[in-house]
């Protein structure tokens, strides 16, 4: 009762202040993501590690594969920072995207943590909400995508470049598509994808994934099965079923559990042509035989970036997003059951992508309706933002968070289950 006493004077005390000053929104950042046109830093003190405590609020627990990533990322940046985790690291597990995160926020505020990382996109606007209340401390949103228009100095967003280790992980899965087609094992290269929800988040990776099989591949073409849900077993597992009833012999994912990986496995036991692609966590353990490999982000590379500022006092843009050149994107290890060859391919796509000499979003590679774009000022949370320029739709560069919603030719989105 206390602590929600002091949250609502705290927040009459923003309004008042609000007023006082004339404050005002700012609109979506029109600068690159990590760029200097942010709001000023909270603080410009640096901070010995030593005195430095750290929140951070999970979605779930080390069972889901998004989850753990973000666990072992912030642990092991914490570590490499000098931090000692068991006194300065305080993490709220299985906390919902409501009130419940505000309520989480607001207990590490006044457990004495100075700056304070959500991992999941529908926990950012109850971050806001605290940052509000919370001047001094910094509010790090892992997936949001309202840090630049909030006005907030306090008030960050950072994501790694996803749609990176999406593409990889489509090539490998486009090598073993192409060695099943040459087999004569599969004349259809129908691939299957099990995503949570219709975000760009969402769209940007399972368009990266059918790009970078369609890179081996050309006349490939995928559905994609929405859950509705992060985290569910069960459903993962029943939308992986059904992509393959209908003839999907590759099945890919955006969902956090094993459900899906586990289903492939069944089937490919079973004597079904079949092979899975995760994400997060290495699904070899659960699908030894039908896992490929994994896209995956290197989560401590933005920990460690965002800390470290911190801890010298310098600022910390309102968007912050790295990719395969800083360390922040790979892909698990090569299944047993990838086509020959696949390493070298992946070796020179990697290449490609760090000499900036391969565009995983060039114009060239897609159609929309038919029609290859030149413009598009329509993404989403945007503001009319232009997005493509020279031939490139450029993905999180204006801010953090993907913002690649365009539903491309040759992928089907299936009614949700």
């Amino acid at each position: 009762m206390k602590k929600k006493l002091i949250s609502l004077l705290l927040a009459g005390a923003m309004v008042f202040a609000l007023a006082a000053c004339g404050g005002t929104q700012g609109g979506t950042a029109q600068t690159p993501a990590g760029g200097s046109d942010s709001p000023a830093p909270a603080t410009d003190t640096p901070a010995a590690s030593g005195d430095v405590k750290v929140g951070a609020i999970m979605l779930h627990d080390e069972n889901s594969g998004y989850d753990m990533a973000h666990i072992e990322g912030i642990t092991t940046a914490c570590e490499e920072l000098g931090l000692d985790v068991a006194s300065q690291l305080v993490i709220k597990y299985n906390i919902p995207e409501d009130e419940s995160c505000y309520d989480a926020a607001v207990d590490l505020a006044e457990e004495g943590c100075d700056i304070i990382f959500s991992d999941s996109y529908g926990h950012q606007t109850y971050m806001q909400q605290a940052a509000e209340e919370y001047e001094d401390i910094i509010f790090v949103s892992c997936t949001g995508d309202l840090a630049a228009a909030s006005g907030l100095a306090n008030f960050k967003n950072i994501f790694p470049y996803t749609y990176e280790s999406r593409y990889v992980s489509g090539v490998v899965a486009g090598m073993k598509l192409k060695e099943l087609m040459d087999a004569g094992q599969v004349t259809d290269p129908y691939v299957g994808y099990v995503g949570a929800y219709p975000y760009a988040e969402v769209v940007s990776g399972y368009t990266a994934f059918f790009l970078g099989i369609r890179s081996i591949v050309p006349e490939a073409h995928m559905d994609v099965q929405y859950t509705n849900s992060w985290y569910d077993l069960t459903k993962e597992g029943e939308a992986a079923n059904a992509l393959m009833s209908k003839g999907c012999v590759i099945i890919g994912q955006h969902a956090d559990s094993t459900g899906a990986p586990s289903a492939v496995q069944k089937a490919l036991d079973s004597g079904k042509v079949a092979y899975s692609v995760g994400y997060n966590v290495d699904m070899l353990s659960v699908a030894p035989t039908a896992a490929l490999t994994s896209a995956q982000n290197v989560w401590s590379v933005l920990y460690k970036a965002t800390l470290e500022k911190f801890i010298n006092g310098e600022e910390i843009p309102a968007d912050y997003a790295c990719g395969y050149a800083e360390g922040a994107q790979t892909i698990s290890a090569l299944g047993e059951s990838c086509a020959e060859g696949t390493q070298d391919k992946v070796d020179e796509v990697w290449a490609g992508l760090k000499d900036g000499s391969l565009n995983i979003f060039d114009t060239a590679n897609f159609t929309v309706g038919g029609e290859t774009l030149s413009s598009y000022t329509d993404s989403y949370g945007m503001n009319g933002a232009e997005t493509i320029t020279d031939g490139v739709f450029h993905e999180s560069v204006i801010r953090s968070a993907p913002y690649f919603d365009l539903r491309i030719d040759g992928i089907t989105e299936l009614n949700n289950a």
